[in-house]
């Protein structure tokens, strides 16, 4: 595991659409189609990282939370899993289920989407308003395993929170912190 942080894409940069496979349903699910009116939330994951597994729990709490409030939240795992076979599409369903994700967990097989997101560890988080334009990107919070810092998302909810008083997002915003991403032919 390489401890890598993540690039921050810059703030108004328009959401790249996409069609991915659903792992849990089989479905190709575009961003149209779960895009929110009020703000989307894309999440590059996976299922063996220690990075993600540290905010898991809470992150399926954050992202329940929000969804009641009409924010959308998309999850993708980008990484090679011819060597990482942890992170194939039956392994993503088994951990979505077994984790209760309530958000779609897509697989960027050709790793097309993690490119032109620049996303770069799991990890990664954007949100995007209602017009698709990038206001928060960056870390779900300051814990990471051994750190000892408490889960709380509290980055990632804060940014959420000023979007939904319509308020300004401060642009004070720290990098992800994670494993990289398992890129095909590195």
């Amino acid at each position: 595991m390489a401890e890598t942080p993540s690039t921050m894409l810059a703030l108004g940069s328009k959401a790249t659409t996409f069609t991915l496979k659903d792992a849990v349903t089989d479905k190709m699910v575009a961003l149209d189609d779960v895009k929110s009116n009020v703000a989307t939330v894309i999440m590059f994951i996976c299922n063996h990282c220690p990075y993600v597994k540290h905010i898991q729990k809470k992150l399926t709490e954050v992202a329940k939370h929000y969804q009641e409030k009409n924010i959308s939240f998309i999850a993708i795992n980008s990484n090679d899993i011819k060597k990482y076979p942890a992170d194939r599409p039956e392994m993503m369903r088994s951990e979505a289920i077994t984790n209760h994700y309530t958000f779609p967990y897509l697989f960027d097989a050709t790793q097309e989407v993690a490119r032109k997101y620049h996303a770069a560890c799991t990890p990664d988080f954007y949100v995007f308003d209602a017009d698709l334009k990038c206001v928060y990107r960056g870390r779900f919070d300051d814990a990471t395993p051994g750190n000892r810092n408490p889960v709380t998302g509290k980055d990632l909810t804060n940014a959420l929170d000023a979007l939904l008083a319509k308020k300004p997002i401060s642009d004070k915003q720290f990098p992800s912190l994670g494993c990289n991403i398992k890129w095909v032919n590195n």
